[in-house]
C-alpha cells in the first residue's frame, strides 16, 4: 500500500470516528419522537444553513454537476439559477409558514403540514402514500450515493467495492441511529464546510494550471466540441428552449424534499431562518461557482479524455503534494458517504409517523425510527451493488419524483390555500406518476411519441410536464384561508 493510501485511509478513519463521536453527543438530546425528527426545533443559524445547503447538493454537485458541465460545457450553466432559485424560494417564500405553523401545531414531518386542513380516511390515504414514495424514492437516491462510495473508494483507493461501502453505511448508520436528527444536521454542517473549502482550493489550482482564464478559453477554443463555449451549446429554437428549462427545472425539486422542509421546521426562531437563508445562498455562490471552474479547467488540461465524474479526484492527485490531496480524497469520499444521513432520517420520519408504525408502540418512537433506519440502509446497498448507473440519473429521478408529488401541495398550503383532501391525493399521485412515466420512457427509448419527448436535451418532460395537473388541481379545487395579520 503506498504512502498517499495511508494518508488518505488515515483521513478517512479519523473522519468517521468523529461522526460517531458526534453521534454519541446528540444522542443525549433525543428524549421525544420531536427532538430524534427535529432536534427539538433548536437549529441555529450555521446549522441550518449549512446543513441544508450540503443536504441539497451533497457529493452530487462535486462529481455529479462537474461531470455535467465538463461534458456540456457552458450551455450547462443554465442549471444554476433554477438551483439557486430554488434556495431562494425554500427560505424565503416557504420559511416563515413553514416555520411557525408547525411549530405552533406541533408538526413533526412535511406530511404533517400537508394535510393540516384534512382530516378522517382521507389523511390516512394521503400519509401512507406519501410514506410509501418517500421510501421508494430515497432508496435510489441513498442507493446512488452509496454506489458512488463504493466506485470512489475501489477506482482512487484501491479498496474492494462491496466491503468499502459496507463499511461506510456502517458508520453512517452507527451516528445516525445514536444521535438522530440532530446529530445528522451537525455533520452535515461540517461537511458543507469541507465541500466549500475544496470549491475554493482545488478550482484555484486548475485555473492556475490550465494558464489562467485566457488559457482556459483558448484551450477549449481548439479542441471542445463545436458549441462547447456557448450558452446555447449544440442546441437551437425549440429544443434549446426545452433544453434550458429542463436542467433549470431541476430548482423545483427541493419544494418537495422532505428532508430539507425539515431544515426550515427546525430552525428555531425568524433570525436563524433569515441568517441562515444568507449562509446557505453564500454556501451555494462559492461551490456551485468553484465546481464551474473546475470543469471547465479541468478540460482544459486534459482535453476530455476522462470520466467527468472522476475528475476532481484525478485533479487533486496531479495538483497537489500527496498530503494535501489524500485530505480532498478524503473530505469528497466522505462526502460522498455522509450525505444519505438526513434521507435516513426523513424516511424513519415517514414510515414511523406519516403511516403510523409509532403510535402502535406507545414510549418507543425513538426505537421503531431506528429499526426503520437500518431497514433502509440494507435495501439501499443492496439496490447500489444491483444497479449501476450514474450519480446524476439515479439522483435527479427521486429528487423530480418528490418534487412534482409533493411540492405543489406544499406552494398551495404556503400560499394560504386550503385543497380539498382528495385533489391533495390526486395532486400526489399524478405529480409522482407523470414523473415515472417519462423516465422510464426515456430509459426505454425507441420511436414512440413518449420515447421521443423523454430523449429530448435537459428531461423537460420528466421535470416540468409533472407539475402541470398537480397545480391545477391543488389551486382549483381549494379555498383562500384568511392570513393572520
Amino acid at each position: 500500500m503506498s504512502a498517499d493510501t495511508i494518508i488518505v485511509l488515515a483521513t478517512l478513519v479519523v473522519y468517521k470516528l468523529a461522526l460517531i463521536a458526534i453521534g454519541f453527543w446528540a444522542s443525549r438530546r433525543n428524549r421525544s419522537e420531536d427532538d430524534f425528527f427535529l432536534g427539538g426545533r433548536g437549529l441555529g443559524a450555521w446549522v441550518a444553513g449549512l446543513s441544508y445547503a450540503a443536504s441539497t447538493s451533497s457529493a452530487w454537485v462535486l462529481l455529479g454537476f462537474t461531470g455535467f458541465v465538463y461534458t456540456n460545457g457552458l450551455s450547462a450553466l443554465w442549471m444554476v439559477p433554477g438551483i439557486w432559485g430554488g434556495y431562494v424560494v425554500v427560505w424565503l417564500v416557504f420559511g416563515r409558514r413553514l416555520r411557525e405553523e408547525t411549530a405552533e401545531r406541533g408538526h413533526v414531518t412535511m406530511v404533517d403540514f400537508m394535510t393540516a386542513e384534512t382530516s378522517g380516511s382521507m389523511k390516512t390515504m394521503i400519509a401512507m402514500l406519501s410514506a410509501v414514495m418517500i421510501f421508494f424514492c430515497f432508496i435510489f437516491y441513498i442507493a446512488a450515493q452509496f454506489g458512488a462510495a463504493g466506485t470512489a473508494f475501489e477506482t482512487q483507493l484501491g479498496l474492494p467495492h462491496t466491503e468499502s461501502l459496507l463499511i461506510g453505511a456502517t458508520v453512517i448508520l452507527i451516528y445516525s441511529l445514536l444521535g438522530g436528527f440532530w446529530a445528522v444536521s451537525v455533520t452535515d454542517m461540517l461537511q458543507g464546510g469541507l465541500m466549500a473549502l475544496i470549491a475554493i482550493a482545488l478550482p484555484a489550482a486548475a485555473l492556475v494550471a490550465a494558464g489562467g482564464p485566457s488559457g482556459v478559453i483558448e484551450s477549449l477554443s481548439a479542441s471542445a466540441p463545436e458549441g462547447y463555449l456557448s450558452l446555447t451549446g449544440p442546441h437551437a429554437g425549440f429544443i434549446f428552449i426545452g433544453f434550458v428549462l429542463g436542467i433549470a427545472a431541476i430548482g423545483l425539486g427541493p419544494f418537495g424534499q422532505p428532508h430539507l422542509i425539515a431544515r426550515l421546521m427546525a430552525v428555531k426562531d425568524e433570525a436563524a431562518r433569515r441568517q441562515g437563508f444568507r449562509i446557505a445562498m453564500g454556501w451555494a455562490f462559492i461551490v456551485y461557482s468553484g465546481m464551474v471552474t473546475l470543469a471547465l479547467s479541468g478540460r482544459a488540461l486534459t482535453g476530455g479524455d476522462v470520466g467527468g465524474e472522476s475528475l476532481l479526484y484525478l485533479l487533486a492527485t496531479d495538483l497537489f503534494p500527496p498530503m494535501l490531496a489524500g485530505l480532498i480524497i478524503a473530505a469528497v469520499l466522505s462526502a460522498v458517504m455522509s450525505t444519505v444521513d438526513s434521507l435516513l432520517i426523513a424516511t424513519s420520519a415517514a414510515v414511523g409517523h406519516d403511516m403510523g408504525v409509532v403510535r402502535r408502540f406507545p414510549g418507543r418512537e425513538v426505537l421503531i425510527a431506528r429499526i426503520v433506519m437500518a431497514v433502509l440502509v440494507g435495501l439501499a446497498v443492496v439496490l447500489a451493488m444491483a444497479l449501476p448507473a450514474t450519480i446524476f440519473s439515479r439522483v435527479l429521478f427521486a429528487w423530480s419524483a418528490l418534487g412534482a408529488a409533493f411540492g405543489p401541495v406544499v406552494l398551495a398550503r404556503v400560499m394560504f390555500r386550503e385543497p380539498e383532501g382528495w385533489a391533495i391525493l390526486a395532486a400526489i399521485v399524478c405529480g409522482f406518476a407523470v414523473t415515472v412515466f417519462f423516465y422510464l420512457a426515456g430509459q426505454v427509448g425507441g420511436e414512440s411519441w413518449a420515447g421521443q419527448l423523454a430523449g429530448l436535451p435537459g428531461d423537460p418532460f420528466e421535470r416540468i410536464v409533472p407539475w402541470i395537473l398537480p397545480l391545477g388541481l391543488v389551486f382549483l379545487f381549494s379555498r383562500q384561508k384568511a392570513v393572520a395579520r
